[in-house]
C-alpha cells in the first residue's frame, strides 16, 4: 500500500506539470506522454482495492480468502494501458492527418525529462516491490510506468525536430510511443494471464521438489503443484516414506517436509503434505501449514 500511494503521488505531480506545458505548446507527443502518466497513477485505486480485500480473512464461501482480487486488479490494468494506447494513436494519427506546429518546443523538451525522471523512479519502486511480494499485477503496473519513461523520451525527440522545422516528428513520436505501450502491454499480460491460469515459474517447482526430496524419511516426490493467491504461494504435495514406517512417524515425516517446503519458498502462506506408503497403499498420514 505504501508502494502504491508514493507511487501515486509521483505520478500526479508528473502528469500535473506536463499538461500545463500541453496546455500552451499543443504537442501531441507530450499529450500521450501525459494521457499515460494520469492513466498509469489511476492504477494504483483498484490494486488498493484488491490489496485491502486481501486482507480478509477467508470465509466459508470465499475458502482460499479474497488474494486472487489482485488478478481481477491486473486486468483492470491492462485495460487501462490499452485504453491509453488506443488515445495516444488516435491523436498522433489526426496530427499527422492535420499537422499543427509546436510552440515552445524547450518547454516540452523539459516537461519529457521530468515525465522519464519521474516514471522511472516509479517504475523501479513498484517492480522491486511487486517483486519482493510476489504482486505480478504490482510488476505489471511498474512496467507501465517505466513505458511511460521511454516515451517521455521521445517527447524530447519530438521537441528536437520540432526546433529545427520538422513538423512531422511530433505524431510521428507519439505513434512510436503508441508501439511502445503495446509492446510492454503484451509483456504484461503474458504475466497477469499467466497468474489468472496458476502459472507459477519452474523454478519455483524444482526448488519446492528439492526441499521435499531432501527431507529424511521421504522415499520419493510423487507430485507437487503451486499456485499463487494474490501475492503468496500455496503448496500441495505428495510423498512416498518407508512402508514400516508408523502412521506417527509417517505424520512426523510430512510436518517436516513442510518445514522444508517453507524454507525454500519464502512466499508460501499454506501447504498441504500427504505422506503415503511408497507401495501406493494410503495410510492418511498429512501435514498442513497455514500463515
Amino acid at each position: 500500500m505504501r508502494a502504491l500511494w508514493l507511487s501515486f503521488g509521483g505520478l500526479v505531480v508528473t502528469a500535473v506539470v506536463q499538461l500545463v506545458v500541453v496546455g500552451f505548446t499543443g504537442s501531441v507527443a507530450l499529450l500521450g506522454d501525459t494521457l499515460h502518466n494520469f492513466a498509469d497513477a489511476l492504477t494504483a485505486v483498484p490494486l488498493a482495492v484488491a490489496f485491502l480485500l486481501a486482507r480478509r480473512a477467508a470465509t466459508r464461501r470465499f475458502t482460499h480468502g479474497l488474494g486472487r482480487a489482485e488478478d481481477l486488479a491486473g486486468l483492470v490494468i491492462l485495460l487501462v494501458m490499452a485504453a491509453s494506447a488506443l488515445l495516444a494513436g488516435w491523436e498522433a494519427v489526426d496530427r499527422l492527418l492535420y499537422p499543427r506546429a509546436m510552440t515552445g518546443a524547450g518547454w516540452v523538451a523539459l516537461a519529457g525529462v521530468v515525465g522519464f525522471v519521474g516514471n522511472e523512479l516509479v517504475a523501479r519502486y513498484r517492480i522491486r516491490t511487486g517483486r519482493r511480494i510476489g504482486s505480478a499485477a504490482l510488476v505489471a503496473d511498474g512496467l507501465h510506468a517505466r513505458t511511460d519513461g521511454f516515451a517521455s523520451l521521445g517527447v524530447v525527440l519530438a521537441a528536437g525536430g520540432a526546433m529545427v522545422g520538422w513538423t512531422w516528428a511530433d505524431p510521428v513520436v507519439g505513434l512510436l510511443i503508441t508501439v511502445t505501450i503495446l509492446v510492454v502491454l503484451r509483456d504484461a499480460a503474458r504475466e497477469v494471464f499467466g497468474r489468472l491460469l496458476d502459472a507459477v515459474d519452474p523454478h519455483l517447482v524444482d526448488d519446492a521438489e528439492h526441499a521435499l526430496a531432501d527431507t529424511p524419511g521421504v522415499v520419493t516426490v510423487d507430485s507437487i503443484r503451486l499456485r499463487w493467491i494474490g501475492h503468496t504461494l500455496a503448496a500441495e504435495a505428495e510423498v512416498s516414506v518407508d512402508p514400516q514406517r508408523s502412521l506417527a512417524e509417517a505424520h512426523g515425516i510430512a510436518h517436516a517436509a513442510e518445514h522444508q517446503l517453507a524454507s525454500a519458498l519464502p512466499r508460501l502462506a499454506r501447504a498441504l503434505i500427504h505422506a503415503h506408503p511408497a507401495n501406493g497403499v494410503n495410510i492418511g498420514a498429512g501435514a498442513v501449514k497455514e500463515a
